[in-house]
């Protein structure tokens, strides 16, 4: 496991870029869009800035977790992105002017580090929890464009 695995997907939506990112940027508003990560939570005294921690909790059918996760992108109007672990996943959010609106790219990359984090803590199992969490970033990042845009747009 030396790469990286990433997908990324994109959504017009009708704002300004700085609308788009003072959405995505308060990660205490994650709960209105990820099908997901049900709330996050800034460290106290963090907030949007490179450097700055937060806690997520997470809930599917099968489980509940909490990670912690670094802004490692706070760039005003054009991204916004964070690394899960630290090293093991990292998510952006970028923003490009687009047909009087932006469009709004989602990426994600579960890097190397994670892997192995996965083969070390899932074993044998390892390859199907990858398989499972690639799978649900293929499915959840078009569903999170579509539930911001739906939440930026009814502003």
């Amino acid at each position: 496991m030396t790469e990286s695995l990433t997908f990324a997907d994109s959504i017009h939506i009708s704002a300004d870029p700085m609308t788009v990112y003072r959405t995505v940027a308060d990660v205490t508003r994650t709960g209105e869009w990820s099908p997901i990560c049900r709330e996050c939570w800034w460290d106290e005294g963090d907030g949007p800035r490179v450097g700055a921690w937060f806690t997520g909790r997470n809930v599917t059918p099968d489980r509940e977790w909490q990670t912690r996760s670094r802004v490692v992108v706070a760039d005003e109007g054009r991204a916004f992105g964070w690394n899960v672990g630290p090293g093991r996943v990292n998510w952006t959010y970028s923003m490009q002017d687009a047909d009087g609106g932006i469009l709004l790219t989602e990426s994600w990359e579960f890097l190397p580090e994670g892997q192995e984090f996965f083969a070390e803590k899932y074993g044998a199992r390892a390859s199907e929890e990858i398989a499972a969490r690639t799978a649900s970033a293929q499915t959840g990042i078009p569903e999170t464009l579509a539930a911001i845009k739906q939440v930026v747009e009814a502003r």
